[in-house]
């Protein structure tokens, strides 16, 4: 089985309402291409500074994900609307949360980001999510009529046993929406996003943030499309962007079965 997959590569700002017709306008243009699957960066909706991020959160039934579930419908496609800010009533953390739609504009899963990005590294970047920030602890996969799905945000890609967990849960596509640091992205986020690929036969679908955000840090971009066997089938330029590129599901089953290294698995 084969299908179309994209990843739209955005600039997110504080400013809500660009961020959503251009993640609308992406995401329609994905869909007329033929992609049946589309997803968006990490906090494509609203990315601003840590004062603003109580106030821009929103509810699983808020302005978003409604935006996000009418447009899955319409275009009849499964949408992962990469990551939001989920408001967590009457505490002051938020909850940074993935949302995948299908065709039918239903929420077949919600994964709450794991790993929160607490570092401090001499060339520039300093960060604390967790100062606003509340982990999430499930490992979510979905169900489609391709094939599992699992989910992940940015930050996880350091840790590779989540990757083998979706993997245990039958994942055979996991996307990776990030809004990955330039510093960090230059060194680490091709050979972490082809060495998840590779160690997990799977495909990755990785959407980007790119460029700098006056109220964030800079951003990587370098969205990609990662086959099973770790080669790059799409790459975006430095500008906001959709790429996309074919999934081939009989591909991935010949890779695990002719290197059978999840079956070989020997743990001390």
């Amino acid at each position: 089985m084969k299908f179309l997959a994209a990843a739209i590569q955005m600039l997110a700002s504080d400013d809500k309402e660009a961020n959503l017709r251009a993640a609308e306008a992406g995401v329609r243009e994905a869909a007329a291409r033929g992609a049946r699957v589309i997803a968006l960066p990490e906090v494509f909706s609203w990315r601003g500074d840590k004062a603003g991020e109580k106030k821009n959160a929103e509810p699983l039934s808020g302005r978003t994900a409604h935006l996000m579930a009418r447009l899955a419908c319409e275009l009849g496609i499964y949408l992962l609307a990469g990551s939001f800010l989920e408001e967590i009533p009457e505490v002051q953390k938020c909850y940074n949360t993935s949302l995948f739609f299908g065709p039918k504009g239903d929420l077949l899963a919600r994964y709450r980001k794991i790993h929160l990005f607490d570092v401090a590294i001499e060339r520039g970047v300093s960060t604390l999510e967790s100062e606003t920030r509340q982990p999430g602890d499930e490992v979510v996969v979905a169900e489609t009529e391709f094939c599992r799905m699992g989910l992940t945000i940015c930050y996880d890609l350091r840790f590779p046993e989540l990757y083998r967990a979706l993997v245990g849960k039958g994942a055979q596509v996991i996307f990776v929406p990030a809004a990955f640091t330039a510093l960090t992205g230059e060194a680490h986020w091709e050979p972490l996003m082809r060495a998840r690929a590779i160690e997990n036969q799977v495909y990755i679908i990785a959407p980007d943030q790119i460029g700098h955000n006056p109220k964030s840090f800079a951003t990587y971009g370098n969205s990609m499309i990662v086959d099973p066997w770790g080669r790059i089938l799409s790459r975006a330029p430095d500008v906001p962007a959709v790429i996309t590129a074919e999934i081939d599901l009989v591909y991935l089953q010949k890779i695990r079965q002719e290197l059978p290294a999840l079956t070989h698995r020997k743990l001390p």
